[in-house]
């Protein structure tokens, strides 16, 4: 039986670990539709009640291939998060944290993914905005309030804000109005390599503001596969990431399981988010987390690891 956890305050009771449907846009690899909508069947049958998605992974078509899975699942066994603010269309990405284009893109997810109402929408990496005219203040001023209107009226339940730099996601909860912002994901920061997340979690629970982590693997790179070609870690970090790999293979294990084990070790993370359109894998990860952690490999993979704890990179 998994184990659950609300976020913050929403009363969203979700598994700890949770389905991320980032795969099902091809982002890392391409995919057996059929395979990648039974994917998501598996996830809800065994427990997994959060599903994370953007129009942003596959420009469109992890919506699109979600909403055809979504479309046989009864409404009362999932809670949906999708986001707003980034975009994409003919293999170039787009940002608008416009209002007008939040609320826009909100009627369009729901139509994509054949539903009438979002449990949790989010701007989707804030940083990006950081860079554009009006910086993160513009996620304040206007994207939040649009969210919030939406919330007002019904449409969607509860608004976060998603982004790989911690201190963003600190510097709009402090500068939006209390309650604007409900819930936080972050990515690759409670993992084996990085777990700058322990550093802010008392604060977002200061807040009341629900936290949920995403991508145990570290985009790939605690995996035996090792990392895709656009990876942006840095050389050190990838090579000492792939010694670790080759350790937990010597002790019979994967780091793979090992990862994901230690992502959703921590009590304090509503949930942990991973992203695979393989039922199978699905499988794997859910049987995982019931077992056991090896704590002891947990520090021998962190003493390999070494100097290249917490080293971070830029988001693209």
């Amino acid at each position: 039986m998994l184990k659950k956890n609300e976020i913050g305050k929403t009363g969203m009771k979700v598994a700890r670990l949770a389905f991320g449907a980032s795969s099902l846009g091809g982002v890392f690899h391409e995919i057996n539709e059929k395979k990648a909508i039974e994917a998501v069947f598996t996830a809800v049958d065994n427990g997994l009640n959060f599903i994370d998605v953007s129009p942003y992974y596959g420009h469109y078509k992890a919506e699109t291939v979600l909403g055809k899975a979504l479309k046989d699942i009864p409404r009362d066994k999932y809670y949906l998060s999708t986001k707003v603010g980034r975009y994409g269309k003919d293999g170039v990405n787009t940002w608008d944290y416009s209002a007008k284009r939040a609320t826009e893109s909100v009627y369009e997810s729901m139509e994509r993914l054949n539903i009438d109402h979002i449990d949790l929408i989010n701007v989707h990496d804030i940083e990006f905005q950081a860079a554009l005219p009006g910086g993160l203040q513009k996620v304040v001023d206007e994207t939040l309030p649009a969210l919030v209107e939406l919330r007002d009226k019904g449409i969607v339940s509860h608004v976060g804000i998603t982004d790989l730099q911690l201190e963003n996601l600190k510097w709009v909860v402090d500068h939006a109005p209390a309650g604007t912002v409900e819930s936080i994901l972050n990515f690759c920061h409670f993992c084996l390599n990085d777990d700058k997340l322990n550093d802010y979690l008392g604060y977002f629970e200061q807040k009341g503001i629900g936290v949920i982590n995403a991508s145990p693997l570290a985009m790939g790179l605690l995996s035996e596969r090792g990392v895709p070609d656009w990876h942006p870690a840095p050389k050190p970090l990838v090579e000492a990431c792939t010694k670790a790999a080759q350790h937990c293979k010597s002790r019979g294990t994967s780091i793979e399981k090992l990862a994901v084990q230690y992502s959703y070790s921590n009590p304090r993370i509503a949930t942990t988010l991973f992203s695979s359109a393989n039922p199978a894998n699905v499988l794997k990860n859910i049987e995982a987390v019931q077992e056991p952690l090896d704590w002891d490999l947990v520090f021998e993979v962190r003493e390999i690891i070494g100097s290249q704890q917490r080293v971070t990179w830029c988001n693209s």
